[in-house]
């Protein structure tokens, strides 16, 4: 099979050998990964299973000084330390008046576009993915700031409903515009969650944030592609609701978040949607032993794998703190159990 058939067969909930997996590397990992083995041929042993294209630029800021940046909004950011961190939203009272939002052709960038043709083209044996970064919880929070957005939908509510509203209009767009590439999926980020629950909590989530996604992701299946999610945290409450409103693939999957243990996950959801994740970045890649890793991988395969529905990863790409030598049995649990 190629490998995007391999991520089909597990999202349509077909057991697959190998298990499909991604892996990323930040900071310095990769090359330390180099240095341990003398030479990058290690790099050619990963098989990529997903390649992934954007036609929309939703997270583009514009380099103001040395230390800040605008984003597309207008919001300022401080940009010189890990991670950026948001300085000044764009709107500092719960009011529209002086401010509208971009229009989405504002967000389209035909050069990348006709790139992510070419490439589709190029690595059309893979699945391939359209990416439209920053999701709308977390793009309500970079319009208002993360407080005054929660504030908002206590004290607020109305404006609050309406700035969701107005950035789920755009977000449509966005949809229309990537979906014009021959991908097979669409891949949204929006971290819901943080490590205790839900931070709106479920119940304010299901008011304001979920109705919103129902219509993105209703976008995405209208055009015949596959909705894939990011989110960060422990999003366990509200998983019936995102299998619901046409989620198909979950990402993340922190398994050290309340509520998140990977395999009751699976035992309770999964012949219902797709976990990609479940390796954990702050517990087993960080500080587990080689043979931790090695034997964890193998369970996740196994059990994860178990009727389709699971594509393999770290929770989160590898960090910067990764020790090297957790990053090389990681890399060759996954090339030996779970990829060649």
């Amino acid at each position: 099979m190629r490998p995007r058939d391999y991520i089909l067969e597990q999202i349509h909930h077909h057991e697959t050998s190998p298990v499909p997996y991604t892996l990323g590397f930040e900071g310095d990992v990769a090359e330390r990964v180099d240095a341990h083995y003398g030479s990058t041929e290690w790099r050619s042993k990963l098989t990529h299973y997903m390649v992934t294209v954007q036609a929309v630029d939703t997270n583009y800021k514009e380099q103001i000084s040395d230390t800040e940046a605008r984003d597309s909004y207008g919001g300022i950011w401080r940009t010189d330390q890990r991670p950026w961190h948001l300085e000044k939203p764009p709107l500092s009272e719960p009011s529209f008046d002086g401010y509208d939002l971009p229009s989405a052709e504002a967000f389209f960038r035909p050069e990348a576009k006709q790139r992510g043709f070419d490439i589709c083209e190029q690595r059309k044996d893979h699945f391939l993915v359209g990416g439209l970064g920053w999701g709308l919880f977390e793009r309500s929070w970079t319009l208002r700031g993360f407080e005054n957005a929660l504030m908002d939908s206590l004290v607020e509510p109305d404006f609050y409903e309406e700035l969701l509203g107005r950035l789920t209009d755009l977000y449509v767009e966005f949809v229309k515009e990537t979906v014009q590439l021959p991908v097979d999926a669409l891949m949204f980020g929006d971290d819901w969650g943080d490590q205790r629950g839900v931070i709106l909590g479920p119940e304010r989530w299901r008011k304001f944030i979920k109705p919103c996604w129902a219509r993105v992701y209703q976008a995405v299946h209208d055009a015949g592609k596959i909705v894939m999610s990011h989110s960060c945290g422990s999003v366990a409450e509200i998983i019936p609701d995102l299998i619901e409103i046409g989620l198909d693939v979950l990402e993340s999957v922190q398994p050290e978040a309340a509520g998140m243990n990977p395999y009751t996950l699976k035992k309770q959801w999964g012949d219902k949607i797709t976990f990609w994740g479940c390796l954990g970045s702050q517990s087993t890649i960080a500080f587990g032993s080689p043979a931790e890793i090695q034997s964890e991988v193998q369970r996740l395969c196994r059990e994860m794998g178990k009727g389709g529905g699971y594509i393999l990863a770290p929770a989160k790409s590898l960090q910067p703190e990764t020790p090297t030598e957790n990053a090389v049995a990681l890399i060759e649990a996954f090339t030996e159990q779970a990829g060649r």
